[in-house]
């Protein structure tokens, strides 16, 4: 992600919530507000030391995200970013390598954590439209020499965020789960947006991760709570992390306030995504029938449209700035490459106005919206 937050930035005052309320935030669904029943339930949160293993919220939010993924155990960890790094110490030495997508999250956007602190190498396959196959993965595992690198563990990412939400059949993860084993090697998946994955696909998350060895996913995303991620797996990899947790500054002490949202978000809002999936498909639909603009609406399948303003002659900087004029707020995600992400603070009548304001922007729609 380019220059747009380093040159707009927040220019609404953080403190006046209300300053924000006209603005159509696309940027991603991490900007999601907490609702008032949350909001209700972390004030009367119950708590203790959640380092003690004594915060009885957090206790039931890790024992309810490890039922619903069919896991021995759970550990809540503050960020996505942090339960990925967990994983992958958790699951390598020093020196080995983890394979991933070329335009992974943990491979662009966690400052190489797996490298300055977990002290691997990311192995980079290039997968279609950022989705692994088991033979894109076979390809760069190392061979067993010791003057190599090893290949220790297999990272995928469901729904890929880069590559515009896209899936990962629950067959072709299985297929990996299975040949990785048998190669011993270990899967984690980063579920950032997992859930959403789950209603598009028409599966639940248990049956869609029941093969790999580890799973983090956010609860601060499309599940709207404020903060905090979860990590899933067997009992001998929570004991694991959670000392891992701890190293890397995540203890949280009375974390219940925030894990009584966490525990709402996770029941109530998967029910409700949906909604922000068909908002993308109308954003998407508008956008491929603007001159100069170019997407493939049946490619979104989540919540995540990204797409390329190079026909217009402006660049995706450019114009980002001219719909933050507009009060539409949008991230750059490559030179040409714009990204609007749907979600619950965003309904269809904001997705609407981003059309119109786009429309002035780049001119007409060549044909009406769909």
């Amino acid at each position: 992600m380019t220059g747009t937050i380093a040159k707009s930035g927040m220019r609404s005052d953080p403190d006046d919530v209300t300053a924000l309320d006209h603005i159509v935030d696309l940027r991603s669904d991490t900007v999601t507000r907490p609702t008032l029943e949350m909001r209700r339930a972390m004030a009367e949160a119950a708590v203790g030391d959640d380092v003690y293993g004594e915060d009885p919220t957090v206790n039931r939010l890790e024992k309810r995200a490890a039922e619903i993924f069919g896991k021995e155990a759970a550990l809540f960890v503050p960020t996505g970013c942090m339960g990925n790094l967990i994983a992958i110490k958790s699951w390598t030495h020093h020196g080995d390598e983890v394979i991933c997508d070329e335009k992974s999250h943990v491979n662009l956007y966690e400052l190489a954590s797996m490298s300055a602190i977990a002290g691997c190498m990311p192995r980079i396959a290039r997968g279609l439209d950022g989705i692994l196959s088991w033979k894109q993965i076979e390809e760069v595992i190392r061979p067993k020499i010791y003057y190599d690198s090893q290949t220790a563990l297999i990272c995928m990412e469901n729904t890929h965020n880069m590559a515009g939400g896209t899936l990962h059949a629950t067959a072709s993860v299985n297929e990996i789960c299975e040949r990785a084993h048998d190669a011993k090697l270990k899967v984690h998946m980063d579920g950032a947006r997992i859930f959403n994955a789950s209603v598009a696909l028409g599966e639940s998350v248990r049956a869609m991760t029941k093969g790999v060895d580890s799973v983090m996913f956010c609860l601060s995303k499309g599940l709207a709570a404020p903060v905090g991620s979860m990590i899933v797996g067997s009992a001998r990899f929570i004991e694991k992390a959670r000392i891992y947790r701890k190293m890397f500054g995540g203890g949280m002490r009375q974390a219940g306030v925030i894990a009584a949202a966490g525990l709402l978000a996770l029941e109530e809002s998967p029910g409700r995504l949906h909604v922000d999936h068909e908002n993308a498909q109308v954003l998407a639909k508008g956008i491929a029938a603007m001159p100069g603009l170019k997407i493939d609406p049946a490619k979104v399948k989540t919540n995540i449209v990204i797409f390329d303003c190079e026909g217009t002659g402006k660049n995706a900087v450019e114009l980002c700035d001219l719909l933050r004029e507009k009060e539409i707020w949008a991230l750059d995600t490559a030179t040409y490459s714009v990204r609007f992400v749907t979600h619950c603070d965003v309904d269809r009548e904001g997705c609407e106005r981003a059309l119109v304001a786009l429309g002035e922007i780049v001119g007409r729609p060549q044909t009406a919206r769909a």
